[in-house]
């Protein structure tokens, strides 16, 4: 397995399948996809893309943090979950967002990602929460060290 950075486009297609299946590709860009400071990573197999994940320097107002970013988007193909792709792409990219002074990293997880998310360090804040055509989510956090 080889993590590296993609670019926006190349996320659309796993965010698609996983996260939006059987809704239109457009539902697959998100706003701030092609800012500078956003990051978008892929876990490659061979020179297969089989997960992505994506931070957004974006603050949420549940924390004090200045250095926030938010993790947003991340998908792995179903016949390679549970193999340590959606781990790795953190670990690649924490420290990259580190050096742009993130010290807090949160998303809006799906309900049925939770158990994952606690997994890799990240702590829940909050009631779930309904996000609309999407599903019941939670606002979690991990602290960067």
């Amino acid at each position: 397995m080889r993590v590296r950075q993609i670019s926006p486009s190349d996320t659309y297609l796993i965010r698609q399948q996983v996260l939006r299946p059987g809704r239109d590709i457009s539902t697959c860009y998100f706003k701030d996809d092609e800012r500078d400071q956003t990051l978008h990573l892929g876990a490659f197999i061979d020179k297969k893309l089989v997960s992505v994940a994506s931070f957004y320097f974006n603050k949420s107002s549940s924390f004090e943090s200045i250095g926030q970013y938010q993790l947003r988007g991340m998908a792995t193909l179903p016949d390679f979950r549970g193999q340590g792709y959606s781990s790795e792409l953190l670990k690649f990219g924490f420290p990259l967002i580190k050096r742009n002074f993130c010290d807090l990293v949160w998303c809006n997880a799906r309900v049925s990602a939770i158990d994952f998310y606690k997994k890799v360090g990240f702590d829940s804040i909050g009631d779930t929460f309904d996000i609309q055509d999407v599903g019941p989510h939670q606002l979690m956090y991990k602290k960067i060290n």
